[in-house]
């Protein structure tokens, strides 16, 4: 339902999969008019749903869910509004369209992925879609690898997770493998092992491969490291007791000595972690917002083991308080990750009936939210607040750092404004072999990953840096001339006066001068801080002190391009030299290829083989042999050979 116009005639799908009604409509007499909230609220269901609402340039600019649509758009259309956020929001809605679901749960569901999609100015938006690393074992195999996971869990086996970063992960498997010997390699180099590798020599691998430890053995130690990893040692370390007792019985002392270093190892850990309920499932979650900054610090305990914790720095729109980011955070960040059986928060949940629902349909069992609790897990509650504060606090004091390193180069290059966004751009190859051109940005807060580009070069002489940097500089700033986008503040170049005058080329000739131009020369040894500045508007060259807060910040930016370069370069060289020569010839498919090395026996063969011979190889016509041939010998072609001479 729309009070202006419809950008598409069906909505999107739910998570279910199942088609949501189509938006509805008005005519196209009003739909031409101005936004009008009476005539629009008069057409609004009370049924629930999801509504979008959009500016003048069509933007949507926030996304919202309702149990009942016509009460929830109402209370924003009210005279008096006490959110000084709701109204700067409203003031700029010129169109707002709805999707009536079939219950709230498939409202929040849709409002989800809406938010995902089009991440709208005014809603909290989470940052966040990679995925959490597990540890993977294999127990469907004899001899069990216990390694690091991460993404889709395909390969069936027992998955111990999710924990927060890589890091804890490693340390994890650190641990296991120094206390058990459990070996961790790939299956391939296992399987092809015909004596013990280092791993076996340093004493942190058992050597299955080679039969040095028999499946029984080697089964208990798989055993135990999953009990430590799933926070059982306190079992682990009676079980271990036992045995070093038996051995000593037996009068095995080597096997008790390396008995007790287990026992001695696992209680120094043990007596490290932290003291959590046996086999608690839980997430603690604290927030804390300030100076128009929010972050979410997440504790992840799993079977009564901290795996770690994680800040979390959502994207929030002014005035937000803690409570509306709890609850953004809460609905999205666990429709994309794995649940646990109880999330603990500092504060309450808006929707946490409703999410308690949705979350238990999608796991074995009752999800609960919380943030009523008592004892140390009022201790950890205490503590996600706690991290939480902290965290923000040492982003708040990098940004002001970043402020003071913004001031600086806007005094270097004499602006009137802190500059907002920053671009530079670097070229990399070898011997003009894969050349690549990189763009990476910078903002107010540092790098905008999400924004850096690649450029393969192509059609230029090799080597040439100066027609490969304008390349890459007319695709660039065409395309965002073409799509109305926002233009750097500064353009950084990685080299000298020729690179300079190259992008100068550019800049004029697409008629661009909103941006300045500084160009970053490297000194005769190439040593940091011997860096020569070209500032192109002011037509003169400066050198920094070492310290200076400006050259600290160019050098940043330009060592980003350039790694990102040099990785982009690497890349393509190294698919480049896996690539057959014949897979670039025109008319030369797949079973053409193959016909062609079964006859000659090789590429080396085929090389050596006239434009007569390759021609004899069946499907293969004259015109197409002698392309191979040419494509083959670059350096030395042959007349073209007619059919009528064969």
């Amino acid at each position: 339902m729309s009070g202006k116009k419809d950008n598409s005639k069906t909505a999107p799908d739910d998570a279910s999969g199942s088609q949501l009604p189509a938006d509805n409509k008005l005519d196209d007499a009003e739909s031409a008019s101005v936004f009008s909230p009476e005539s629009f609220l008069r057409t609004v269901t009370d049924r629930p749903g999801v509504y979008r609402m959009f500016n003048a340039n069509d933007d949507i600019i926030y996304v919202g869910k309702a149990s009942n649509l016509k009460n929830r758009l109402s209370s924003y259309f009210q005279k008096n509004l006490d959110s000084p956020k709701t109204r700067v929001l409203v003031s700029q809605i010129a169109d707002v369209q709805i999707t009536v679901t079939a219950s709230a749960s498939e409202a929040l569901l849709l409002e989800h992925n809406l938010i995902k999609e089009h991440r709208p100015r005014y809603n909290v938006v989470l940052r966040d879609d990679k995925s959490y690393p597990y540890v993977f074992i294999s127990t469907r195999d004899a001899y069990p690898r216990i390694a690091y996971q991460r993404g889709v869990r395909k390969v069936k086996g027992k998955y111990i997770g999710p924990y927060p970063s890589a890091g804890s992960v490693k340390r994890s498997l650190s641990l296991v493998q120094k206390l058990f010997r459990v070996r961790q390699c790939e299956d391939s180099y296992f399987r092809n092992r015909s004596r013990p590798c280092l791993q076996y020599q340093i004493q942190r691998c058992t050597a299955p491969c080679v039969n040095a430890i028999s499946e029984e053995e080697y089964a208990a130690d798989v055993d135990m490291s999953i009990k430590v990893l799933e926070g059982k040692s306190t079992e682990v370390i009676k079980d271990l007791a036992g045995r070093m007792e038996a051995a000593s019985e037996n009068l095995e002392f080597e096997l008790a000595g390396k008995l007790r270093d287990q026992i001695s190892n696992l209680k120094s850990v043990s007596d490290l972690s932290v003291a959590m309920r046996d086999r608690e499932d839980a997430d603690y979650v604290g927030v804390v917002t300030r100076g128009g900054q929010s972050c979410v610090q997440v504790f992840f305990i799993r079977n009564g083991t901290n795996l770690g914790n994680k800040a979390f720095y959502p994207a929030t729109p002014a005035e937000s308080s803690s409570a509306e980011i709890l609850n953004a955070f809460i609905s999205q960040f666990y429709l994309e990750h794995d649940v646990p059986r109880e999330i603990i928060t500092t504060e309450p949940v808006q929707d946490a009936q409703l999410l308690q629902e949705i979350f238990s349909s999608r796991t074995a069992g009752n999800v609960t939210i919380t943030h009523k609790v008592r004892g140390e897990r009022a201790k950890l509650q205490t503590l996600a607040l706690t991290n939480a504060d902290v965290s923000l606090a040492a982003r708040l004091a990098s940004r002001s750092g970043m402020a003071a390193r913004l001031d600086a180069l806007r005094e270097l290059v004499e602006l009137d404004e802190l500059p907002s966004r920053m671009e530079c751009f670097d070229i990399s190859h070898t011997m003009g072999e894969a050349t690549v051109a990189s763009c990476v940005v910078f903002n107010a807060e540092g790098a905008d990953k999400a924004q850096y580009r690649r450029f393969n070069i192509s059609d230029i002489t090799p080597g040439d840096d100066y027609a490969a940097m304008r390349q890459a500089l007319m695709r660039r700033y065409t395309r965002l001339l073409k799509e109305n986008r926002d233009l750097p503040d500064i353009l950084f170049i990685d080299g000298g006066k020729g690179q300079i005058g190259i992008a100068q080329e550019v800049m004029s000739e697409l008629q661009i001068d909103s941006m300045e131009i500084v160009g970053v020369s490297k000194g005769p040894d190439r040593r940091p801080g011997d860096e020569t500045l070209i500032l192109c508007r002011q037509e003169s060259e400066k050198q920094l002190s070492n310290d200076s807060a400006a050259l600290l910040l160019i050098q940043q930016i330009r060592d980003e391009a350039h790694r990102f370069a040099i990785a982009g370069h690497r890349g393509k060289r190294a698919k480049k030299r896996r690539q057959s020569s014949l897979e670039d010839i025109k008319g030369l498919g797949p079973k053409r290829r193959k016909a062609l090395l079964t006859y000659f026996g090789g590429i080396q063969r085929l090389n050596k083989a006239g434009v007569e011979d390759i021609a004899g190889v069946p499907g293969i016509s004259v015109e197409l042999a002698n392309r191979i041939y040419d494509e083959l010998h670059p350096g030395g072609k042959l007349p073209v050979v007619q059919p009528s001479k064969l």
